[in-house]
């Protein structure tokens, strides 16, 4: 059993925030943990826009706080994002969030992440891959 309190976290390596200051996510569980998922809360600030594209990931995000909307960019649909609202993008879809108020977000991705990814132009993390953890350790 691994236990993390989130403010743990706080100026350590799993403590991840883009040059452009738009969200903070925070990675509870990645790719190291060994169990075939990663684990973040994210933070997407008031006012902002963030385009993203897993085209390496699904990921699937639950709402637990704040309000926003969701702009799948290939349709075009815009969608209500607040509390109690979960999305799967089970088929890599760009997509852009709109945050109106701070958005609080838990959101799970499928292969892991390992904590090193950079998003690049197109809002990509890059296929990274971890060893497998050594049993015990």
């Amino acid at each position: 059993m691994k236990i993390t309190y989130v403010e743990d976290l706080d100026g350590t390596d799993r403590d991840v925030t883009p040059e452009n200051g738009n969200w903070r996510s925070r990675r509870i569980v990645l790719a190291k943990e060994g169990v075939g998922f990663s684990f973040h809360e994210t933070i997407l600030y008031a006012g902002t826009e963030s385009d993203f594209w897993y085209a390496n990931h699904i990921e699937s995000v639950y709402c637990v706080g704040g309000e926003g909307e969701l702009v799948n960019r290939e349709t075009g649909e815009v969608h209500p994002i607040r509390d109690g609202m979960c999305y799967l993008l089970d088929g890599n879809e760009k997509h852009t969030v709109r945050a109106k108020t701070d958005l609080r977000m838990a959101c799970v991705f499928n292969p892991p992440v390992t904590g090193r990814e950079v998003h690049d132009e197109n809002g990509v993390y890059p296929l990274i891959t971890e060893e497998e953890p050594t049993p015990g350790a």
